[in-house]
């Protein structure tokens, strides 16, 4: 008896997580993070954590961030004029800012290189 007990634990352990990720969830993530980048501009990192603050599990936040359709680059473009917009930034310095946001140096770069910075 003793040793079902384990063996039950430990697959109740193992499927748990999986199952917590429903196809319902992440849709639901899917479309905040759509609402999210229709409003303002984000990384792939810094929309996981937004949704993640919004309550969604690691799991359902990295799922719609990846599937809300977000073009990296153009993202990174949008959030470097919106950072203009609002104060003044040397090359270097949106440069960086943008790296502090979760955007890759590559996108960083993208993102200072089409605001003519």
């Amino acid at each position: 008896m003793t040793k079902y007990v384990v063996v039950v634990a430990l697959v109740l352990a193992i499927v748990a997580p999986a199952a917590s990720a429903s196809p319902i969830s992440r849709a639901q993530a899917v479309l905040k993070a759509k609402e999210y980048l229709s409003v303002s501009a984000f990384s792939y990192k810094g929309l996981i954590g937004q949704l993640k603050f919004d309550g969604f599990s690691t799991s359902d936040s990295a799922y719609g961030a990846s599937h809300a359709g977000a073009n990296w680059n153009k993202q990174a473009a949008k959030k470097a004029r919106e950072y203009l917009h609002v104060m003044a930034f040397s090359h270097s310095g949106l440069l960086q800012q943008l790296e502090f946001d979760g955007f890759t140096p590559s996108q960083a770069a993208y993102g200072v290189h089409a605001v003519g910075l």
